[in-house]
């Protein structure tokens, strides 16, 4: 690309910092611009961090120095700031899940295609090289019968840096399910119908139907003691067994794939993408339907 980009962090947390942030500094087409945040002092903190030029908590202010937006904030919040910067004609990268109602994803995707900009979800595993091998030989073919995933988060244990509200509200099936499903849905195809059970605390049990009448399942929470944290998916058919990349991805290099996806979206005019916006609506529907099972508001 011959001229850079300019990128906005929407967040000032953890995950801003040791990954937006750091990605967008380090991803080749890109210059992180500005920081947003509502704690002015944590946003200049950030952006000082990482050489970005502006910070600040006039969100509209905010949109005036980038050409696209990357959010690290709670999904409901995203789902807000977001649809402001899409209808201010701004590019985004958006985390998982996109939004907690199907009805905020809607207009996430209507905003999108309304003001024809590029719009990708941060699915982190399925920007790793290994992972996207895998789904370009499924795309190219391969098929598998079946998968089982085991997503065992302990992220709402103490001093664990990801230990904030809205998951606290939300549970692993809105955190960590977006990742599980995302995959599911990548190697085994569409997802058309889903089965919620749910277990102790925030502990889930997702039966999964895939658009052929294959089928899959995936168990998820963030409560799983130190001891046993970690995530695994296996797929199984005619060839055998495989265990699919999750547990070791490095969050940092996917987002500079992401990030530079993003970019050849923008400069070509393509809107389509394997994780588009429309992708994460497909997995908000998913998991609203598992919540409305287990009685929860969606």
């Amino acid at each position: 690309m011959s001229t850079r980009l300019r990128l906005g962090v929407v967040g000032t947390g953890y995950w801003a910092d040791v990954t937006h942030a750091t990605a967008a500094v380090a991803a080749p087409s890109w210059d992180l611009t500005a920081v947003w945040g509502r704690d002015s002092d944590k946003a200049a903190a950030l952006a000082s961090t990482h050489g970005a030029a502006h910070s600040g908590t006039d969100f509209d202010a905010f949109l005036t120095q980038v050409d696209a937006v990357t959010f690290a904030v709670p999904p409901h919040l995203q789902a807000e700031l977001a649809l402001r910067a899409l209808q201010a004609g701004k590019h985004v990268a958006l985390e998982k899940p996109i939004a907690t109602t199907l009805a905020d994803a809607d207009r996430l995707v209507e905003a999108a295609e309304a003001a024809d900009v590029a719009a990708i979800v941060m699915f982190t595993m399925l920007y790793d090289p290994r992972v996207r091998a895998l789904v370009a030989e499924v795309d190219a073919g391969r098929r598998w019968i079946g998968g089982a995933g085991l997503w065992l988060g302990s992220a709402l244990n103490d001093d664990n840096p990801f230990n904030t509200p809205w998951r606290h509200e939300k549970g692993g099936l809105w955190d960590v399910g977006p990742h599980a499903v995302s995959v599911l849905w990548k190697t085994l195809g569409p997802i058309v119908g889903v089965r919620a059970v749910g277990g102790e605390v925030d502990l889930v049990h997702l039966v999964l139907t895939h658009e052929d009448a294959r089928t899959s399942t995936t168990s998820l929470t963030l409560r799983a003691p130190d001891a046993a944290d970690g995530f695994s998916t296996l797929l199984w058919g005619a060839e055998g067994r495989e265990e699919v990349t999750v547990d070791d991805v490095d969050a940092g290099a996917a987002f500079i794939t992401a990030y530079e996806d993003l970019a050849r979206m923008i400069e070509s005019g393509e809107r389509a993408h394997a994780c588009d916006v429309r992708f994460g609506r497909d997995i908000v529907r998913v998991l609203a339907e598992a919540e409305s099972q287990l009685g929860g508001e969606s």
